[in-house]
């Protein structure tokens, strides 16, 4: 929490905590968590949608690719089984192909170099690719979670922590 002086109206100054919640160390729920994924990914494809230099976009793509691969994973391992029989399964099963043809892409790019033939159009696509598998999951899928007997604050502490140890491991493997 951060801590600021401000003056009373006797004209003393006295300290004062900001009890604002920071997003990084507040328990979020899983809905709250993924939307936060989302929100950071679709900034980050925004960045590359208007980056020239070669060495940035091949920064913002490796964040970008990580981001992915980790939030993917937290989803398929903790949350669409948790949802699994407590919403419409269909959503699921769509939301898993969608997975998958977004690891199909991000292995193509992943053996690709910046300035290679297709190289931006694909990280174009991936990112229409997830900006619409965004618009269904908070449009149809979360609102469904939400109304389901699911205890998301749990299901979120979960996912944190598993989110942690996935991008610990991850960051290691690239170095």
């Amino acid at each position: 929490m951060a801590a600021a002086n401000t003056r009373t109206s006797s004209g003393k100054t006295s300290r004062t905590t900001n009890t604002r919640k920071s997003t990084t160390s507040a328990a979020k729920d899983a809905i709250a968590l993924l939307k936060a994924d989302h929100k950071l990914v679709d900034q980050m494809f925004n960045d590359f949608e208007s980056a020239k230099a070669d060495t940035r976009k091949q920064a913002l793509v490796g964040k970008i690719i990580l981001a992915l691969k980790v939030h993917t994973q937290i989803e398929e391992e903790i949350f669409y089984p948790a949802c699994r029989g407590e919403i419409d399964d269909d959503m699921l099963d769509e939301a898993k192909v969608e997975h998958q043809s977004a690891k199909d892409l991000i292995a193509q790019i992943e053996g690709m170099s910046v300035g290679d033939e297709l190289y931006d159009a694909k990280v174009t696509v991936l990112g229409e690719y997830i900006r619409h598998h965004v618009k269904e999951e908070e449009g149809e899928m979360f609102p469904a979670a939400r109304k389901a007997d699911l205890d998301l604050k749990a299901l979120g502490q979960q996912m944190q922590t598993r989110k942690a140890e996935l991008e610990r491991e991850m960051k290691a493997q690239v170095q």
